[in-house]
């Protein structure tokens, strides 16, 4: 069983407090676009059901915390946090973005967002988007991993289509170079501390083998390893992830890959980051050198930047409005439903 410190259960009582004076009849100020209390009248159960899906889901399979957190990453960086990434590729439709490189084989937990839409909709029917869904199951996986606390917002609506091409042009790559990820956050609006904190998700989960072979035998077309990874690594990542081997392996992206900390950054100081987008924080520029230094020695710093990066990455263009919708399946739009006449909720399994 997850065991939660007095932070995280004071955040709980939080959430209690703001259903306790919506049900007053007070009101709780909005700043912004998006608001913590957005569904505190329409859904006031929807933080409890997402974290008892997500809970359920990580004891079923630790690894689903990172899977989660990921999904909201790769939602938020195309076309903002508006879970086109959830569509699935319909002829009728744009070509989506489950399917291009940076997702196919790689982004997982559709099925859990299935899961806690159908219980959403069974409680709150019509009213929660499947993007703010993604966006709490991500809290949700930080927190119930030792992670920080921030207060959520809400409010998204659903995109009506993916964006293949955006996918491409928008998701940080694996073999990416510093200025190559500054650069990329750059375009959707973060900078260099968003980049070195939210590259600290990395302290959860797996790298697949297949993000890592150039790195361990062709590293910038050399024929040969990235010189910057310690010895000892190198041989056990070559072992692990043979030349023509099961790209699909995968190897945990730090030593407590189940638990969020900031074992990574320490990582990083003895050149044993596990991708070259993580390493390379550390040894090609002295701004997120420092940081990961920082980082490496101040959970409590990291702790903070973390949680105020994933704030402004999760408000980055939101739909509201009539620009988006509250999509009933998370995997099709709402025309479509209407126009398959479909279950509105139809669990499919991505295992």
């Amino acid at each position: 069983m997850v065991r939660l410190g007095g932070a995280q259960l004071g955040y709980l009582a939080l959430f209690a407090l703001i259903v306790s004076v919506s049900m007053l009849g007070a009101a709780v100020p909005a700043t912004a676009q998006l608001r913590p209390d957005f569904y505190i009248k329409s859904c006031k159960d929807l933080p409890f059901i997402v974290r008892d899906k997500v809970d359920a889901a990580i004891k079923k399979e630790s690894r689903m915390a990172a899977s989660l957190l990921r999904l909201h990453f790769h939602d938020c960086f195309v076309q903002g946090c508006d879970g086109s990434i959830l569509l699935d590729d319909d002829s009728r439709l744009p070509q989506g973005e489950k399917t291009a490189p940076p997702n196919f084989n790689s982004v997982r937990g559709y099925e859990v967002i299935d899961d806690i839409k159908a219980a959403v909709e069974a409680k709150c029917p019509k009213t929660v988007s499947c993007a703010d869904i993604t966006t709490l199951a991500a809290f949700w996986s930080v927190l119930l991993t030792g992670g920080p606390i921030w207060i959520p917002v809400f409010g998204r609506r659903d995109s009506f289509t993916g964006n293949f091409s955006a996918a491409l042009d928008f998701l940080p790559s694996p073999f990416g170079t510093n200025s190559e990820l500054k650069e990329g956050f750059k375009k959707v609006g973060l900078g260099v501390t968003d980049l070195v904190a939210l590259s600290g998700a990395h302290t959860l989960g797996f790298s697949r083998c297949a993000g890592l072979i150039p790195r361990l035998y062709n590293f910038n077309g050399t024929g040969l390893a990235d010189p910057t990874i310690d010895k000892g690594l190198l041989s056990t990542l070559k072992t692990t992830c043979p030349q023509g081997g099961d790209g699909n392996v995968t190897v945990p992206l730090d030593p407590t890959a189940a638990a969020f900390d900031n074992r990574y950054f320490k990582e990083l100081l003895i050149f044993k980051g596990i991708l070259n987008s993580d390493e390379v924080l550390f040894t090609q520029a002295s701004d997120t050198k420092g940081l990961v230094q920082t980082y490496a020695k101040n959970q409590t710093k990291f702790f903070g930047d973390f949680a105020a990066s994933m704030l402004k990455m999760g408000s980055m263009k939101p739909k509201l409005g009539k620009d988006g919708e509250i999509r009933l399946n998370c995997r099709k739009p709402n025309s479509l439903l209407l126009e398959d006449a479909e279950p509105i909720i139809q669990l499919v399994s991505d295992a």
